[in-house]
């Protein structure tokens, strides 16, 4: 169980800030996800609160567009390219393999904390499709064999 978020004082005063101007609840949003890297659910209730949203719509948002994320990301954040390119190429079944030894769904992160995995659209790597990057680190040119040795590099790392 993970230990309750609670509002930065930076982040309330953003959204003191915004309440009243249109598009805010998308505004609050993303600056949540700034802060915290997922929409915390206290967060969500406390927003809600504060910007007099019920927090179904709030959920609804959030839900909708894939940038949100509702769990915390593991250390290290697998994100497979699903541009065309990369889709063409295998992408798809990288990230079915990825889902398979780590035991996940796209969006969700491992038991340990170690591992998260979403898919992503263009990377900008396409000469080097299918493409699938940890924090930052391009792995291209895969196939669904490569993932365990991607996954063995992470998991030493610790």
């Amino acid at each position: 169980m993970s230990k309750l978020e609670t509002m930065t004082p930076e982040l309330r005063a953003f959204v003191e800030e915004w309440k009243t101007k249109p598009g805010n609840l998308i505004m609050v949003l993303h600056r949540v996800q700034q802060t915290y890297g997922y929409i915390p659910r206290e967060i969500a209730i406390e927003i809600s609160r504060l910007l007099e949203v019920p927090l179904a719509k709030i959920y609804g948002v959030v839900t909708f567009y894939n940038f949100f994320r509702l769990q915390k990301a593991g250390k290290y954040n697998v994100q497979v390219c699903l541009g065309t390119a990369c889709y063409l190429r295998g992408g798809d079944d990288l990230i079915k393999e990825f889902e398979r030894q780590l035991g996940v769904g796209l969006n969700a992160t491992t038991k340990d904390g170690l591992f998260s995995v979403e898919a992503v659209r263009c990377l900008g790597c396409c000469g080097l499709a299918p493409v699938a990057v940890v924090n930052g680190e391009v792995h291209g040119k895969l196939e669904a064999k490569d993932v365990e040795r991607i996954i063995k590099i992470y998991r030493e790392r610790g």
